[in-house]
């Protein structure tokens, strides 16, 4: 998994993200979801926009079904 962080000094990656309307939890702490134009995934917060994670469709799949299944339940 990649993880991207753009200072405010640097120049934005060159990447045309197409993101999803946020979704936001209870306190409005909101996540959106992405696709790139060579259909790699993208996940970010809307309260850094500048920041995301971004691998390929199928490891988000993999993520979306683990977290669903229990694996972070831990985390709670």
């Amino acid at each position: 998994m990649d993880v991207t962080t753009t200072p405010h000094t640097a120049t934005p990656p060159a990447v045309d993200i197409d993101w999803n309307e946020a979704f936001c939890s209870e306190g409005a702490n909101c996540f959106r979801f992405g696709l790139d134009d060579s259909g790699r995934a993208y996940i970010g917060s809307t309260l850094a926009p500048g920041e995301y994670v971004s691998d390929s469709v199928e490891a988000l799949r993999a993520l979306i079904s683990a977290v669903k299944a229990g694996a972070a339940d831990h985390l709670l």
